[in-house]
């Protein structure tokens, strides 16, 4: 996966939320294609089983996969997604996990707009071949 656009933003003075925002469909498009990878199953089925990988308990789970492995700058901006204030929280998660997922996803979507995608497929792999998520 590379940036789809060339378009250059100043990442480091994008909001966290902001990087989450890019950062959730990210991880949502790698979840769907190992889904489609995986089998051709109707579509149905294939929502459910990612809504399953999709959620914040998943994704805070998915955080305790690769947080050991992440540099310094890695680790500053999930903690930055992580700490943000928010308005509302998923009512069917912890507020904790909704904040480990949220820096998640803050996290991938500063690497996406940093065009470290290998770095992207290498911490999916880690969490898709933990048996923790």
């Amino acid at each position: 996966m590379s940036n789809l656009l060339d378009i250059n933003s100043d990442i480091h003075s994008l909001s966290p939320l902001t990087l989450a925002f890019v950062g959730d469909s990210v991880y949502d498009l790698l979840v769907r294609q190992h889904l489609v990878s995986l089998a051709n199953r109707p579509v149905k089925e294939l929502n459910s089983m990612k809504v399953t990988l999709v959620n914040c308990k998943s994704q805070a789970d998915a955080v305790k996969v690769i947080i050991d492995t992440l540099s310094e700058d890695e680790i500053d901006v999930y903690k930055r997604g992580r700490n943000v204030k928010v308005n509302s929280a998923s009512k069917h998660s912890s507020i904790a996990d909704y904040h480990a997922a949220t820096g998640l996803e803050a996290l991938f979507g500063y690497l996406y707009l940093s065009g470290k995608t290998d770095r992207i497929k290498e911490l999916f792999m880690l969490i898709l071949n933990s048996s923790e998520v």
